[in-house]
């Protein structure tokens, strides 16, 4: 397994680049935003660790850039433990947040399930619900005959609902199924995630497919 570490500061990045290559995993580190950003582009990692306060391009920025042309798994390494900025994160795209200062073994294990978690995807056939159509391999969906852009998250959130059809899916569920982490319940993420895919599939078309539950969650079918 192939890590990159994108982090300035010298103390932290080596004892991440030692404690990382003594648990077997193959390290490479940037001090730069935009040296993350070329490893990126040039290699196939399993996994970035990704500082948010960088020189030249911050990270907010990099892993926007990341988002546009990989699905590589990202966890956040910053010091700013404020829920904003967690939002900020996982909506731009990040598949984990850990704050400084972590213990390295709790590093670990978040690094185990994100890297099983890869291991075991299985990208499906396309999916249709209605008109609405999801095709995973291409990254693409369109409703009827109009193509719709989405965002990492939206796409991981949409394939989500149609794979489940008909079955009314809790926040905790949501959340723990696309953000990949167990996140705070009183944030509002997945309701402005939801309300932002329904602007995308269901606005301008008369048969709505994604419903509320009200106190359960949300489910996604066609309804006569």
């Amino acid at each position: 397994m192939r890590i990159l570490v994108i982090e300035d500061e010298p103390k932290t990045a080596e004892y991440l680049h030692q404690g990382l290559s003594e648990s077997g995993y193959i390290v490479d580190c940037a001090n730069t935003g935009i040296d993350g950003l070329y490893l990126v582009h040039q290699h196939s990692y399993d996994l970035v660790l990704l500082d948010v306060n960088l020189p030249e391009m911050d990270g907010w920025e990099v892993l926007e850039l990341i988002r546009k042309r990989k699905q590589t798994r990202v966890i956040m390494l910053t010091a700013r433990g404020r829920l904003d900025e967690k939002v900020r994160g996982l909506d731009l795209g990040a598949d984990d947040y850990l704050v400084k200062p972590f213990q390295f073994p709790e590093l670990l294990a978040r690094i185990r399930t994100l890297l099983r978690r890869s291991e075991a995807i299985h990208v499906p056939d396309v999916i249709k619900v209605a008109e609405l159509e999801l095709d995973p391999g291409r990254h693409r969906a369109f409703r009827g005959n109009k193509r719709i852009d989405l965002t990492t998250k939206e796409f991981a959130l949409l394939q989500l609902l149609m794979s489940r059809s008909g079955e009314v899916l809790t926040r905790t569920q949501i959340i723990s199924l696309v953000w990949d982490i167990n996140f705070d319940c009183d944030t509002n993420v997945v309701e402005v995630s939801i309300s932002r895919l329904r602007a995308k599939i269901d606005d301008g078309f008369d048969v709505k497919l994604i419903h509320t539950i009200r106190g359960v969650g949300y489910v996604l079918e066609e309804r006569g």
